[in-house]
């Protein structure tokens, strides 16, 4: 399913947040294609420090929670295993992985491996990383996410709006690497690229849209 102007490719994305920023599963989440089962693989830590995907929020973003399956792995080499044999499951809409820190198993190898088992398989492949540094990775297409304030509800001013996040692209093969103020439409489940972010209290020095390299 195509996602506001992403090409629906079957590859893998990576994504990178800070320690329990919730921002990065709902970035994920945006990217699914509505309506397919979903396996969720989380290592130990990860699943510690940011919990489990809730029912509710999986509605909200066109994720039926009857077709998640969630599995919670010992280390980062079970999560990568696990990665595997879900993307060779013909049935599967979109394989999830999170990660937490700099595991030795998580090197340029495993991530090979596993954007040649989404594009041979064609089901998209997104992993999370948290608190991780950004090393050479095989993923066609890598995120810097943080959480923003929400949009303004349509209904209520006081309560929270729909969701919007500082979003980063900063390597890709097939798009301009850029940085925009994301969101996400839950009525035509659609993620928003549109904005450009322009705040710079926001946007770091060295986070102007550069060429990948």
């Amino acid at each position: 399913m195509e996602r506001d102007g992403l090409p629906a490719v079957a590859h893998l994305d990576e994504i990178f947040a800070a320690p329990r920023d919730g921002a990065a599963t709902g970035f994920a989440l945006a990217h699914l294609p509505a309506g397919r089962p979903v396996l969720w693989v989380q290592d130990r830590m990860a699943a510690l420090e940011t919990g489990r995907p809730h029912g509710r929020a999986l509605h909200r973003f066109g994720v039926d929670p009857d077709r998640l399956v969630m599995v919670c792995a010992r280390d980062a080499r079970d999560v990568l295993w696990a990665m595997e044999e879900g993307l060779g499951c013909a049935s599967m809409g979109a394989v999830i992985g999170e990660v937490w820190g700099d595991p030795a198993a998580l090197d340029f190898t495993a991530t090979r491996r596993l954007a040649m088992r989404a594009a041979r398989s064609g089901t998209a492949a997104v992993l999370i990383r948290f608190s991780a540094r950004a090393n050479l990775s095989a993923a066609r297409r890598r995120w810097r996410i943080a959480a923003r304030p929400s949009f303004a509800h349509p209904y209520d001013p006081r309560a929270p709006g729909p969701p919007r996040w500082r979003a980063e692209l900063f390597r890709a093969r097939d798009l301009q690497p850029g940085l925009w103020e994301a969101g996400y439409d839950a009525k035509t489940h659609r993620l928003d690229l549109s904005a450009a972010l322009s705040d710079p209290e926001l946007a770091p020095p060295d986070a102007r849209p550069r060429r990948a390299g």
